[in-house]
């Protein structure tokens, strides 16, 4: 779970853990090795040497020749010393230092078989080394590159910089490969909230090559079975007009009450229905965006409703302005509001936002529906009302239409039990 949360979620940051970490664990796996391996035989040398010129040093001064161990010192040896008269290095305290520098430096004194002491504590300036002698104390100033060799850590950097460059460049180079890809989400997801989307120009790799062309292809299926959808309503509506309009000719001329007013009740109901099929068509036209003020846009909604058959209240906690169809959008209000007026006499409209975007909830107090029919009201032409009587305003259209619109605009809409009783609609959109 914790490797889970660490490891990015985009493909770029993934793609990127995959080029690197190998290149990282190389540096790291190679940097223990030589530290362990390489810059522990330098170490040695170097010290061993140090202390070989130390050791001639003192045999010099053993020999009372300490001006010319003086001169040999600070000439050949890179070396400066001086010597302090009755003094014991027992005297003189520095802190133990660690690494292999130390160990190695240690190591090499004890060959001289001479008590002595060593300061590593600020290498720039030197590295301070105490010999003691018979009754004097030998001060040793060592140059840092007689024991510190700087090409070892210089490699180690040059590697650390490498690695980071090849990561810069791979973060460029995945970012113009992943680029297609990138395109290719925005128009998906433009196609899917209903847009116009534009064909995706193949580019990148193969594999994204080949979904682009898949995407491309499945773009053209789904616009020709929409319009072929839509064509064929259109002209089954517009055919079924002509004979009704000739049954409520030949219904006028009819003398048989009876017969006259059930035949008029099928008439109506098939007209209901066909009116439902225009209206589902309309919803698929296409139409422009428009920027809008959600609040106004209800309240003209409220305003041109017939307010002596259902009390509308509109609670209004943001200001909310969003990109929208008009037409499409103001369809989809009218159909709840319809169902509300349908069925309720009051019906509270709450508008405000959320993480998500806005949120409409439209609350009546009328009978509401079966919990277990939540989802079956969204199906076509599906009623609540067994007997599917069309003369109560019922098409069994009226939700499938309001969710395709709110699905076309990227949003949802969910039903829920009102706290009036009734039915709880909620609309969420993006904004």
């Amino acid at each position: 779970m914790i490797f889970k949360k660490i490891i990015p979620i985009s493909l770029l940051g993934r793609s990127i853990i995959i080029i690197f970490m190998p290149i990282f664990l190389l540096v790291i796996i190679t940097a223990v090795i030589f530290y362990q391996t390489s810059w522990n035989i330098i170490s040695k040398r170097l010290t061993e040497s140090v202390v070989a010129d130390i050791n001639v040093i003192v045999k010099l001064i053993n020999q009372d020749l300490e001006a010319e161990a003086i001169s040999i010192a600070r000439e050949n040896f890179k070396m400066k010393i001086n010597i302090q008269k009755n003094s014991k290095v027992d005297n003189i305290v520095y802190l133990e230092q660690r690494g292999i520098l130390s160990k190695r430096l240690k190591q090499a004194l004890i060959n001289i078989k001479k008590p002595f002491a060593y300061d590593l504590s600020n290498i720039d300036n030197g590295v301070k080394i105490l010999i003691q002698l018979d009754k004097d104390l030998l001060l040793v100033n060592v140059d840092k590159d007689r024991l510190y060799s700087e090409t070892a850590f210089v490699f180690l950097l040059w590697m650390i910089f490498a690695s980071i460059l090849l990561l810069i460049f791979s973060y460029f180079l995945m970012n113009k490969q992943l680029r297609p890809l990138k395109r290719l989400s925005i128009i998906a997801e433009t196609f899917g909230r209903g847009l116009d989307a534009p064909e995706i120009q193949s580019a990148g790799a193969s594999e994204i090559r080949q979904t682009a062309n898949a995407f491309n292809q499945m773009r053209t299926r789904i616009k020709r079975f929409l319009k072929q959808r839509t064509d064929m309503l259109a002209g089954v509506s517009h055919d079924l007009r002509t004979p009704l309009t000739r049954m409520k000719l030949q219904l006028s001329l009819l003398k048989d009450e009876k017969a006259k007013k059930e035949l008029e009740l099928d008439i109506n109901e098939m007209t209901a229905m066909l009116d439902s099929y225009v209206s589902f068509v309309r919803s698929e036209a296409p139409e422009p965006i428009e920027t809008i003020n959600l609040n106004k846009f209800l309240k003209e909604i409220i305003n041109n409703t017939n307010k002596q058959k259902i009390e509308i209240n509109l609670n209004e906690k943001d200001i909310v302005k969003t990109s929208v169809r008009p037409l499409q959008l103001k369809r989809a209000f009218q159909n709840i509001i319809d169902n509300s007026i349908r069925y309720s006499d009051k019906l509270n409209i709450e508008i405000f936002m959320n993480d998500e975007g806005c949120c409409i909830l439209f609350e009546d107090n009328g009978s509401g529906i079966p919990f277990k029919n939540y989802e079956d009201v969204f199906k076509p032409f599906f009623t609540l009302d067994p007997s599917r009587n069309k003369l109560k305003g019922e098409s069994g259209l009226g939700l499938t239409i309001t969710r395709d619109i709110v699905r076309s605009h990227g949003g949802e809409i969910k039903l829920d039990k009102s706290e009036f009783g009734g039915l709880k609609s909620v609309i969420q959109l993006p904004i």
